[in-house]
């Protein structure tokens, strides 16, 4: 649009007797108008999209939805670490069916599979309250979720963890891995841990595996990863860190379907 050499004026048009309109020339944008603005700097938290639409902190459902090969996938560009373990999602919009999952996820999770369906993968979903981890057949886990619920999903790092840093590839991410020392030490005390009010420690015992000699193949890599539901942690889930790390991972599958993202919930 050509402008005047003096500059464009506000101006209101009006038409028919006994309107009236009150002026706000000094109006600011709020918070929300800002965030929304600010697209391509919430784009970037994003490494995989898949039939998601993001706007400022929304994300919107972009798929067929009639069918299981129809997920909309979101993946963030950076893995849990001891610096950031926790995320969240609020349902802004459950869509036709609320067909809604939160969890971790390898890398290279196939683009059009629910987060807990697949190897490498385990999440809470909103539509039955299920606990997926590398299947398509879930476990009773928590309560369904609804409109206007906060799901959020951690990893409880053992106190020995370390994060491993030194990829000079901007591409690369801190990928925790577990100290030669702390191999040799079983049911290190967590310390990465949500506190909450009026809530108990609960200390548990972990169960013996008959197949002993697999699990110390893999104990190096072993986390607790835990859920929550409107602040308050529903359940966990012992898994084994995939290669690369676990990356925070969203699926939507039913039309309609809106969410609100914190990565960084705990940051301040």
């Amino acid at each position: 649009m050509p402008m005047s050499p003096d500059g464009l004026f506000p101006a209101v048009g009006m038409h028919s007797l006994g309107e009236e309109v009150r002026l706000h020339l000094n109006a600011e944008l709020g918070r929300e108008d800002d965030s929304v603005m600010m697209v391509d700097s919430y784009e970037d938290e994003w490494g995989r999209l898949h039939d998601v639409r993001v706007c400022g902190t929304l994300l919107e459902y972009l798929g067929k939805g009639k069918s299981i090969v129809d997920v909309g996938l979101a993946q963030a560009r950076h893995p849990l670490s001891t610096r950031s373990h926790y995320f969240e999602v609020e349902i802004v919009d459950p869509g036709e069916k609320c067909y809604i999952a939160l969890g971790l996820a390898r890398k290279d999770y196939p683009k059009n599979r629910h987060p807990g369906w697949s190897r490498g993968s385990v999440a809470y979903h909103a539509d039955d309250g299920k606990i997926f981890h590398g299947s398509g057949v879930g476990d009773p886990f928590g309560p369904r979720c609804y409109k206007g619920d906060i799901m959020g999903c951690g990893i409880m790092f053992p106190r020995d963890y370390i994060l491993d840093s030194e990829g000079d590839s901007d591409d690369s991410c801190d990928t925790v891995i577990l100290s030669p020392t702390a191999r040799a030490v079983r049911n290190v005390r967590n310390v990465m841990y949500l506190h909450q009010e009026g809530e108990e420690e609960e200390e548990e015992e972990e169960e013996e595996e008959d197949g002993e000699e697999i699990e110390q193949e893999h104990e190096g890599k072993k986390v607790v990863v835990f859920f929550t539901r409107n602040g308050k942690i529903i359940g966990k889930k012992d898994a084994v860190v995939p290669s690369g790390g676990f990356f925070p991972t969203i699926g939507m599958l039913s039309c309609g379907e809106k969410v609100k993202v914190d990565l960084h919930p705990l940051s301040g």
